[in-house]
């Protein structure tokens, strides 16, 4: 089982998605656990391909070829996953702030928190701070994570929190941000929970503070 499973870590670690998806139904069929899979596999995979990321060995196309490799093979196993693995870690908003138009970091932070466990509500991009409060009440997430990717719109990361707080959201939910031009000292000025330089550091950062 162990030589089916690093197959499958190595298939999606190197963004090889039809033979990640191959490899899984072969593991499935011979009686693999498909929890398995998921934790020993893909979120393993997901870790290395961050670490990796962080390190400057991958850059972004590496990190996007590997969470879409991921996410299909999410699709096969999620049915089968029952009690315990299909339980969710948390719940998150995600979107791109307010006058921001970019959406691949936020897309591979939400493929890798689906892959982590978590249920993620997309809000898109140019996202305003009135949207973030109505998701924020509509769904009681845990966490919500704002992208923003040019120096223009890291203002409306401070609007979004400031919103929250005027709706008397702030205290349920853990604010987290990222994007090119973030730093740790503007996430702790406009009083985030915490700063992610890359997706993997996000989702260890919501794997920290879920509960």
């Amino acid at each position: 089982m162990a030589s089916e499973i690093d197959t499958i870590k190595d298939l999606v670690i190197r963004g090889k998605r039809k033979e990640s998806v191959e490899e899984t139904r072969k593991a499935l069929a011979a009686g693999v656990d498909p929890s398995v899979i998921m934790k020993d596999g893909l979120i393993a995979a997901m870790s290395v391909v961050g670490q990796k990321f962080s390190s400057g060995e991958f850059f972004l196309p590496h990190m996007m070829i590997a969470a879409r490799a991921m996410t299909e093979v999410v699709e096969v196993i999620k049915p089968l996953l029952v009690g315990e693995a299909a339980e969710k870690k948390g719940k998150a908003v995600i979107g791109t702030v307010a006058g921001d138009f970019h959406d691949i970091g936020k897309n591979i932070v939400k493929m890798m928190l689906e892959g982590g466990g978590y249920e993620v509500i997309d809000l898109g991009v140019d996202v305003d701070p009135d949207k973030f409060i109505t998701a924020v009440k509509a769904e009681s997430p845990d966490f919500v994570l704002m992208s923003a990717l040019i120096t223009l719109t890291m203002e409306s990361a401070r609007r979004t929190i400031e919103a929250l707080r005027s709706a008397g959201l702030r205290e349920k939910v853990k604010v987290g941000v990222g994007g090119a031009p973030l730093t740790q000292k503007f996430a702790d000025e406009i009083g985030a929970d915490f700063y992610g330089a890359d997706a993997y550091e996000c989702v260890q950062a919501c794997n920290r503070l879920v509960h």
